[in-house]
């Protein structure tokens, strides 16, 4: 069987696992927990990484993560390498920790981004390890719940922003996860999402590079100041940052004097007749 496409472009959102050698566990203790969450934050500083949930399993991982600069190979490479040397010099073993390549789904971010978040959250329930995922110490769930201190690359802020900030109504939201299986929605092993968001990722699958502009896969991000001149309003203007891939939640609320997760809230909203486009 042929291996799924790597298709990288900037702006693209994964859902990302990868499993130990022979299914071994990867970690040993709490501490090599500690050096792959500390690697997991140094490669999403280096390679500018937005990591919204991650989950630490027995013998494999999740995360969710977009790229704003189209690198998740470079980014996996260095985290599961670094982490790979750094524990084998902790335990003085040689050989390898991963089995072979980690396997990434392209995620329709508007349609499921909510939910690969509250399936890798329940992952440890699902395994008969735990009766909420709020006893699990090794996912960001406390973090996005409010009860662990966030690390400064987390951003929990997209998934609480669909909620207004309502804590509650994001624990019933995971709690109803067990009921709602995803990935039946999964498309040639590496897409989740509806047909035109399967077409738009053909075309910057690496087989289209030499006659696709990279234009069709994400188009040059705007600056703010011009994405301004060019929408009705500041909620608009922050949809549109937004959607270009260039902007997190953190520099768009530095940019417009708002809460990240009201940035969240914004870009995540349903336009109504009611809703106003504040200025």
């Amino acid at each position: 069987m042929a291996r799924p496409l790597r298709i990288e472009f900037p702006g693209a959102l994964y859902h990302v696992t990868s499993r130990g050698d022979r299914k071994q566990s990867i970690f040993e203790d709490d501490r090599d927990r500690h050096i792959f969450l500390n690697t997991l934050g140094d490669a999403a500083d280096t390679y500018q990484w937005q990591v919204f949930a991650y989950c630490l399993m027995g013998n494999h991982y999740h995360l969710l993560v977009r790229t704003p600069d189209a690198n998740l190979s470079r980014g996996m490479r260095h985290l599961n390498g670094v982490f790979t040397q750094a524990t084998n010099r902790r335990h003085e073993r040689v050989g390898h920790v991963f089995q072979g390549r980690y396997k990434s789904i392209l995620v329709d971010g508007q349609a499921y981004l909510l939910e690969v978040a509250r399936y890798i959250l329940l992952n440890p329930v699902r395994a008969g390890l735990i009766a909420h995922p709020a006893r699990w110490s090794w996912s960001s769930y406390q973090a996005t719940f409010g009860t662990a201190p966030a690390p400064h690359w987390l951003h929990q802020e997209a998934l609480l922003g669909r909620f207004e900030g309502n804590n509650s109504a994001f624990e019933q939201f995971v709690l109803r996860g067990i009921e709602h299986p995803i990935w039946d929605k999964l498309n040639q092993q590496i897409y989740l999402g509806d047909d035109a968001f399967i077409a738009q990722m053909q075309r910057c699958a690496p087989h289209h590079e030499a006659s696709v502009p990279k234009v069709q896969c994400r188009p040059p991000a705007p600056t703010i100041p011009k994405v301004e001149r060019n929408t009705s309003g500041r909620n608009d203007a922050i949809r549109k940052a937004h959607a270009s891939g260039a902007y997190t939640y953190r520099q768009l609320a530095a940019r417009f004097g708002l809460h990240p997760s009201t940035i969240g809230y914004i870009v995540t909203r349903k336009t109504s007749p009611n809703h106003t486009n504040q200025t």
